[in-house]
């Protein structure tokens, strides 16, 4: 059973009917025991880092879902999903939930360029990327996948850069680090290449 993580701040129901359409039994949970029992798990989010951290502590979340990522469960985080996997954001002042070193920077762009990106752009491998993520099995470089951020992820640890998408500068647009994944885009938004992406992680 794949747990949807339900805080307040996702986009629940297009996530759950997106993997239900690739074949995954879903359940959308606020519950830590559903957390805690989950075969895999995905936390999606749009909105505030603050606020978000804030719900996953209000709701007893935190220490479950880290507690998962460290026993090896499949995580899939997107959106603001991947952001709170790091230590701090530029955008409040809550802590993240630190699994990976790194923190979340604002997005300083020059015109034509705005913030919040928003809309289509293209992803492609890093150079010298250590292997190929399981989750990318037929998704070509130079795929177009959908954003909505104003905020970017910045690892310490630029090995856990699974894709990169150009918006002002090059930015980690997906995180792998062997059972942990997580996108800046929005897979559930992206159309067939995103259903891949989710069927990908179903399989894992």
């Amino acid at each position: 059973m794949i747990v949807v993580v339900d805080y307040g701040m996702g986009n629940l129901r297009s996530v759950s009917n997106a993997l239900e359409r690739v074949g995954a039994s879903v359940r959308v949970s606020d519950q830590a025991r559903d957390v805690a029992e989950a075969d895999k798990l995905i936390v999606p989010g749009v909105g505030a880092f603050d606020m978000a951290m804030e719900e996953l502590r209000r709701r007893r979340l935190v220490e479950p879902i880290t507690q998962a990522v460290a026993s090896g469960v499949p995580y899939l985080g997107i959106c603001l999903g991947l952001q709170m996997l790091f230590e701090f954001s530029e955008e409040g002042q809550a802590a993240g939930l630190g699994v990976l070193p790194g923190r979340v920077t604002r997005f300083t762009v020059a015109p034509p360029l705005k913030v919040p990106h928003m809309g289509w752009n293209r992803v492609r491998r890093p150079a010298g990327a250590a292997g190929d993520c399981p989750l990318l099995a037929g998704v070509p470089d130079d795929s177009f996948f959908y954003f909505v951020h104003s905020y970017y992820a910045d690892p310490s640890d630029r090995s856990a850069v699974a894709l990169e998408t150009d918006y002002g500068r090059p930015f980690a647009s997906m995180i792998w680090r062997e059972r942990l994944f997580a996108t800046q885009f929005h897979p559930e938004k992206s159309q067939a290449v995103g259903l891949k992406l989710l069927e990908n992680f179903v399989r894992v």
